[in-house]
C-alpha cells in the first residue's frame, strides 16, 4: 500500500511542526519567570547534560550559526548562568560549564517540562506514549546522518539516569 493513502499520512509535516510549535511556546510560558529565552534553555539544558562542552560543538548540537551561540553565550555569562574557560590542550578552544545557577534552576525547569509533557500526552495510555517516542526516534534516524539521534538518545539517557 503506498504510504500516501494511509489515512492523515499527509498530514505528518504539519502535526510534527505544529506540535514542536505548540510544546515550544507552552514551555515558554511557563518557563518565563526564569529570564531565560528557549533559545538559553536549550542550550543550558545541553550543558548541564554535557558540561565542558566546545563553543563550536554547541552550535553543532542546536543546529544554529557559532556567531549566534556566541551572543547567547555573552548574554548567559553576564547573568551568571555559565562560565567558559580555555581548553588545556588548545588555548583557541573554549569549553562551556553550566554554573551552580544553571544546575540549580535545571532542576526547576525539568519539573516545568514534564508539566508541559503531561499536558500534552492526555489522554494517551502508556503504550501509546512509548510507541510516539519510538517512532519520533525512528523519523529521527531516518532522516538524520545519525548525529542527531545519538545526541537525542545520550540526551534521553541521560534524564533518565536522573
Amino acid at each position: 500500500m503506498p504510504l500516501m493513502t494511509i489515512d492523515g499520512i499527509d498530514k505528518l509535516g504539519f502535526l510534527i511542526h505544529d506540535s514542536a510549535r505548540l510544546l515550544r511556546k507552552r514551555f515558554e510560558a511557563k518557563g518565563s519567570g526564569y529570564g531565560l529565552s528557549a533559545a538559553q534553555w536549550r542550550l543550558m539544558v545541553r550543558l548541564v547534560k554535557e558540561e565542558g562542552v566546545a563553543q563550536a560543538r554547541l552550535a553543532e548540537l542546536l543546529e544554529i550559526e557559532p556567531i549566534s551561540v556566541s551572543r547567547l553565550l555573552d548574554r548567559m555569562e553576564e547573568g551568571g548562568w555559565i562560565e567558559r574557560r580555555q581548553d588545556a590542550s588548545d588555548r583557541r578552544v573554549r569549553m562551556i560549564f553550566p554554573t551552580d545557577k544553571s544546575r540549580e534552576t535545571f532542576a526547576a525547569i525539568k519539573s516545568v517540562a514534564g508539566d508541559v509533557y503531561d499536558a500534552a500526552l492526555e489522554g494517551l495510555p502508556d503504550e501509546e506514549k512509548r510507541i510516539l517516542v519510538k517512532a519520533l526516534e525512528t523519523i529521527v534516524t531516518n532522516l538524520s546522518d545519525g548525529d542527531a539521534l545519538s545526541a537525542c538518545q545520550t540526551t534521553v539517557q541521560k534524564g533518565n539516569a536522573r
